[in-house]
């Protein structure tokens, strides 16, 4: 079979500390193999054509409801993590369709308004809530009503742990960690600039000396960095200096961009919108869709973890017209 002969060629041609699909801790229900793609391919597959995955070319990255067509979405920082770590993983000989897998469902439990409807969701959900947790909820529970997608073990650890404080147990989702926080220091700091909000003048001289002089240049002394400190190595890592110039310049976006009031003063509105939703589901949950409802109903899953699904499910123009349905009065009509 095709799959079978995939299997051998990653044993051939892979690092020794890479994943191998033949060796893959497995789903939490077993399936059938399929004849022509591996294990992490079909997840790829699935995470690819699953609802929560469309759903991110409508949700914030950074700036709310940006005016232009080049502002990165959640979707397209997705798929900027994806092809950064794939280009990694390439050079390290890793597996690059679990490293995309990985990748491209990282961020598939993020909520409305970035990190700001991740905040108001964390402050009444009873259990917190933190978006690489809701990630994995999602592909396990939620998603195909109620089934989850069935992913493996190593993809759901990915997942799982591509934040800060964590570390993934596979090579693969420790390439994907480093590239999320690459990709959005690259990515973020090119929409300031056309935002108008940052310039590449203000990045100290001294980090654009050691990193480079524009966002292309340091996307590619940051690959080359992780590269070379990680080949042949069963971590992967980045050299003291470079590695802790990038946390510099992640601080100076945190201090000049994340919580800068010309690019954050949209998010109040947006934090008590979705709390007025949760709020007014938490009085109707009669009101939830169907699938959400059968969570509560069957499951034994509470009104408030579920309410948090839901909203957390929304895109930011679906939330916005949720609340006007709820909460605007409606126009009188004409006679």
């Amino acid at each position: 079979m095709i799959r079978e002969q995939l299997e051998e060629e990653e044993r051939r041609t892979l690092s020794p500390f890479a994943s191998r699909s033949a060796d893959s801790r497995g789903r939490e229900r077993e399936e059938a193999e399929c004849d022509i793609r591996t294990a992490y391919m079909r997840d790829r597959d699935r995470i690819v054509h699953c609802k929560s995955f469309r759903r991110l070319k409508d949700k914030t990255q950074v700036f709310l409801s940006p005016q232009g067509d080049h502002y990165r979405t959640r979707l397209m920082h997705t798929l900027e993590v994806s092809q950064t770590a794939r280009t990694a993983a390439k050079c390290l000989l890793l597996n690059e369709d679990l490293v995309e897998a990985i990748a491209l469902g990282h961020d598939l439990g993020h909520t409305p308004f970035g990190h700001a409807g991740e905040r108001a969701l964390n402050e009444v959900c009873p259990s917190g809530f933190r978006h690489n947790e809701q990630s994995v909820r999602v592909v396990e529970v939620l998603e195909k009503g109620g089934e989850g997608l069935n992913l493996t073990w190593e993809v759901r650890d990915g997942i799982l742990n591509h934040g800060t404080k964590n570390m993934p147990h596979t090579l693969e989702g420790q390439v994907v960690r480093l590239c999320d926080k690459i990709s959005y220091i690259h990515h973020d700091m090119d929409d300031a600039e056309r935002a108008g909000i940052l310039r590449e003048e203000d990045i100290p001289l001294r980090l654009r000396r050691l990193l480079g002089f524009s966002t292309r240049e340091r996307l590619n002394t940051f690959i080359h960095d992780i590269v070379e400190q990680s080949v042949g190595r069963d971590r992967i890592s980045m050299s003291p200096e470079i590695g802790g110039a990038m946390q510099e310049l992640r601080a100076f976006m945190f201090d000049n961009l994340y919580t800068n009031p010309a690019a954050k003063s949209e998010e109040k509105k947006a934090r008590e919108m979705l709390l007025a939703l949760y709020s007014w589901y938490r009085e109707h949950p009669e009101s939830l869709p169907a699938e959400y409802a059968e969570l509560i109903r069957e499951r034994g899953e509470t009104a408030d973890r579920v309410i948090c699904d839901y909203i957390s499910g929304m895109t930011d123009q679906y939330s916005i017209s949720r609340f006007k349905e709820i909460f605007v009065p409606k126009s009188w009509s004409k006679y």
